[in-house]
């Protein structure tokens, strides 16, 4: 069983910054892409970051320039640096990842969500 754990959430003030993490444990061939998406109340979830095995990353028009997605192949981990955090970047913050299981077998697995809050 493949699990992705989340941490690095919390509350901070508007301007501030925090990174998140999401660690990938369990049996694991590989991992194509991370990705980042974030849901509000009331509001579907969306994606806020995405990146490839190659690196290739992918942003929301609302994060460009604010947000950087990076990772970890070696330890199966994905990063989501947060800068200039404004108080509509609130909301619950979920990683997801496309696990390959086995050379024919991929499966998309999603963490438990991390809160963030940004306060004005």
């Amino acid at each position: 069983q493949v699990r992705l754990v989340e941490s690095g959430g919390g509350l901070v003030q508007t301007g501030g910054s925090l990174r998140l993490s999401c660690a990938a444990s369990g049996s694991i061939f590989g991992i194509n892409a991370m990705g980042w998406y974030r849901q509000a109340p009331g509001k579907q979830r969306d994606l806020v970051a995405a990146i490839t095995n190659g690196r290739s990353t992918d942003y929301a028009d609302s994060v460009k320039g604010r947000f950087t997605i990076s990772r970890d192949n070696a330890k199966n981990t994905a990063y989501l640096q947060m800068n200039s955090l404004k108080p509509e970047d609130t909301a619950v913050y979920f990683c997801n990842a496309l696990v390959v299981l086995t050379s024919r077998t991929t499966t998309s697995v999603w963490g438990q969500g991390t809160q963030v809050t940004v306060s004005s």
